[in-house]
């Protein structure tokens, strides 16, 4: 069975991968490169043309003899509601296969035909703590070693907003991260090497977050979908 994840970027996939090891779904391929379609596709940012040209790429790929099973679309939920994310992922999919069929939830199933001798099902899942933000708002909520580091950004995220030149969030949960995975969870001696030794791939290998945290209990149903 083949099954693939579109996801948003380079880092959403080091992290599912990450995850989907953890929960030995070997059901579940993971291969390079990271945006082959055999597992991952990348948009490099959301929109609806991204995702549109996403399934577009995967429609043929589920007509072939050993095809796509299922498609499974990952997408931050940043400040929108789930309602305009799902209406979002439900106007390209029916746009790119031609069908009445939506979601009305995230990690739902639906089969989708593609002709008389083909289907695909398909789920989608929105990123998010507590209804809002993306993976890096993730990350933050499930770390497990000291952050000192990245902790102390507080304080000058606190001096910028005194003198009125506020960091909008999303900004400043990655550059947290970015804090995190350098300073807080790589050595002196890596430090050097950061770029290869302390980016977000080398990072998700490190055991550096807590990945059986409750806060990702909806993504792991949802990755279940899959198995």
């Amino acid at each position: 069975m083949l099954n693939v994840l579109i996801v948003e970027s380079e880092n959403d996939q080091y992290f599912v991968e990450a995850l989907i090891t953890h929960l030995n779904y070997q059901e579940i391929n993971v291969v390079d490169p990271i945006c082959a379609v055999d597992d991952y596709k990348c948009l490099g940012g959301l929109s609806l043309k991204r995702l549109k040209e996403a399934l577009f790429y995967l429609k043929d790929e589920v007509q072939t003899a050993n095809g796509i099973q299922k498609i499974g679309i990952i997408l931050d939920r940043d400040n929108e509601t789930e309602a305009n994310r799902l209406e979002l992922v439900n106007t390209a999919i029916q746009a790119i296969f031609e069908t009445d069929q939506s979601f009305s939830s995230t990690s739902e199933l639906i089969t989708i035909d593609i002709d008389s001798d083909s289907q695909v099902k398909m789920a989608c899942y929105f990123t998010h703590v507590e209804g809002k933000g993306e993976l890096e708002t993730v990350l933050k909520a499930i770390k497990n070693q000291d952050s000192t580091y990245a902790d102390c950004l507080f304080h000058w995220k606190d001096c910028l907003e005194e003198q009125g030149k506020p960091i909008k969030e999303k900004e400043f949960d990655k550059l947290w991260v970015n804090f995190y995975q350098r300073f807080d969870c790589c050595d002196k001696k890596d430090r050097y090497q950061a770029a290869r030794k302390c980016n977000p791939e080398a990072s998700m290998k490190k055991g550096i977050y807590n990945l059986d945290s409750p806060v990702l209990d909806d993504f792991k149903q949802f990755l279940s979908l899959f198995r």
